[in-house]
């Protein structure tokens, strides 16, 4: 008899271990959708800009004051930095205005990122009249073709959300093979300031659309 109650208390560690192990998996992000996937590295996607300048040290207090937007979109919900490749939605067929209401462009329609679609002082990448559009795609999707906006002169990202109204239609790409990484050349004229690039990437291998606001100064 004692013998068997040795036994059985000599596997109350284990089962403790296995328990603790399920739950920390199961707080960590799910890094599977974010491997699939890609997202526009240059000018940087606000999700992507946070996490190359935040990943490593997004518990550091200074966050909030140096980096207030990125602050308050850790703080809103970390996942979305940590998958900044999967801001995608399926079959939307082509209807991305009638499908994303206003003030939801920057999250793609995504509740779990609207942290992205909040107004103020976003860091901005300097861009000239004519620049260069870089994707990174992982899973070498390819693209159907890539719309390309810039938010209106006069518009305020600072202070307003944007919304369909507030762009200015500028190009829309033709097809891209599947690679990793792909660039493409945008001209625009008459902008200064902060703005904010508008991208849709219509993937080529599904029906999946992801939409990401870039802010820029126009130099």
């Amino acid at each position: 008899m004692r013998l068997h109650q040795s036994r059985k208390t000599g596997r109350h560690p284990v089962r403790v271990l296995v328990v603790l192990f399920a739950l920390v998996a199961a707080a960590l992000p799910w890094a599977g959708s974010a491997q699939a996937h890609g997202t526009i590295v240059n000018p940087a996607t606000r999700a992507y800009q946070c996490w190359k300048t935040w990943g490593s040290q997004h518990m550091n207090p200074a966050m909030q004051q140096q980096d207030p937007m990125c602050w308050q979109a850790f703080q809103a919900n970390p996942d979305t930095m940590w998958n900044w490749m999967s801001a995608l939605r399926d079959g939307l067929g082509g209807q991305f205005q009638a499908r994303t209401p206003d003030g939801q462009l920057c999250s793609n329609g995504l509740t779990r990122n609207n942290s992205l679609n909040q107004p103020g002082a976003w860091k901005t990448t300097s861009v000239s009249r004519n620049f260069t559009v870089q994707l990174y795609d992982q899973a070498s999707h390819g693209a159907d073709y890539f719309r390309v906006y810039v938010s209106k002169q006069g518009f305020n990202p600072a202070t307003q959300s944007l919304g369909w109204g507030n762009l200015d239609f500028i190009t829309q790409t033709g097809r891209y093979a599947p690679a990793q990484n792909i660039s493409f050349n945008v001209s625009t004229s008459g902008y200064t300031g902060h703005h904010i690039l508008f991208i849709i990437w219509q993937a080529s291998h599904l029906d999946q659309a992801y939409m990401w606001c870039s802010d820029v100064t126009f130099s």
